[in-house]
């Protein structure tokens, strides 16, 4: 059972958000729901659309915490696990003793609409940290100069394809000190971040033991959270990625709420500041070693092959449909699946009711008379 703490999160949890498509107009009712002599609510300006931009700032303490959630829009899992934090904040104050949080649960509101990784003008946010071309990067720097942090969480979302390592274990959360230069030097500003890391990963090993990754630290100064530490900011990339039948990232955003209790507490308690930095580079480095269906067995031009097919995500009357993409034919698979189907010598035929080929889009396959669809609830 993944939830070690089932009773009490049940209990947090917001109910309104859930599944994959989470937009503004989900998010912005619970938002104004907010108990205003505990949360101050501000607009801090518009999107390309014209859609509003909200920063909720909670707590007094001297330790500022900046948070930002769907710089992607369809990285909805953090937004989702921001509102069950602040559910547990109305319930318990304490980590506002220390801390002030400044949190944009939405940064992208027309990517997020739209599902899509990039906003209006097809810009990708996270790659915006220095030309600052888009209305939204400007107001996220904008309010950054002014709220001044000591230590910023940039909430993200990963493919189904990233595995732990390079074992069979998929990454269902992943964490990154970013570099701050292309030499990718262990500063100390790095070195806060990753005894932080270090603080989630323990925490989290007792729930999900080796799923967590260590996301690649190729440096971007394009990329906001390089950026940051170009800065000196000690800056954590989380990536919530995916855990065993768990497409809608239900599970998922229960980690990744367990993950900012624990980096939350570790910033009251101080624990960047002092100890070893060293057992973040334990962590094992993400592979792509994933993809979510393999076909095995499969008869196809005479031979005997494996058949990989990866989802793409689409958007279909405000919910996310998967639809499978003949990615690879090949004798023998390299890859792990989230889906195994042994189609035991027989011919694998697409809704066409033609032999499988690459690049192939379909919903389910056919084998003998049997039709059996790619994803399953």
């Amino acid at each position: 059972m993944i939830y070690q703490s089932n009773t009490t999160y049940n209990s947090i949890k917001e109910k309104a958000l859930f599944n994959r498509y989470i937009s503004l107009k989900h998010i912005k009712p619970l938002i104004h729901k907010l108990p205003k002599d505990l949360f101050e609510i501000l607009v801090l300006g518009n999107s390309v659309l014209h859609q509003p931009i909200h920063h909720i700032k909670v707590g007094n303490g001297p330790i500022k915490v900046l948070m930002w959630s769907q710089m992607h829009g369809n990285e909805s899992t953090t937004t989702k696990a921001l509102f069950d934090l602040f559910n547990h904040i109305i319930k318990d104050q304490t980590i506002l003793n220390d801390l002030t949080l400044s949190i944009i649960p939405m940064l992208s509101p027309d990517g997020s609409n739209a599902y899509t990784r990039i906003n209006a003008n097809k810009v990708d946010l996270n790659r915006d940290a220095q030309n600052l071309s888009q209305p939204e990067s400007k107001l996220f720097k904008s309010h950054y100069d002014a709220f001044k942090p000591d230590i910023c969480l940039n909430l993200h979302g990963q493919r189904t394809i990233f595995n732990v390592g390079v074992t069979n274990k998929p990454a269902t959360l992943s964490f990154l000190a970013p570099a701050g230069d292309k030499n990718r030097l262990i500063t100390e500003t790095r070195k806060q971040s990753m005894r932080l890391i270090n603080a989630i990963n323990d925490h989290l090993q007792t729930f999900i033991p080796n799923h967590i990754g260590r996301y690649d630290d190729g440096f971007n100064a394009n990329c906001v959270g390089d950026t940051l530490t170009m800065l000196n900011i000690p800056t954590i990339l989380f990536e919530a990625g995916h855990y065993k039948d768990d497409y809608e990232r239900e599970k998922v955003r229960y980690l990744v709420y367990e993950a900012l209790l624990s980096v939350l507490d570790a910033i009251k308690n101080k624990v960047h500041i002092n100890g070893s930095h060293l057992a973040y580079e334990e962590i094992p480095e993400n592979g792509k070693l994933f993809c979510d269906v393999i076909v095995q067995n499969a008869k196809h031009n005479g031979e005997i092959v494996d058949i990989e097919l990866q989802f793409e995500e689409f958007l279909e009357n405000d919910a996310v449909n998967y639809m499978g993409i003949v990615k690879n034919i090949t004798q023998k698979s390299m890859l792990f699946a989230h889906k195994y189907i042994d189609a035991n010598r027989n011919e694998v035929f697409n809704e066409k009711n033609t032999p499988l080929n690459e690049n192939d889009r379909l919903f389910y396959v056919k084998i003998g008379e049997s039709k059996i669809l790619l994803k399953t609830d």
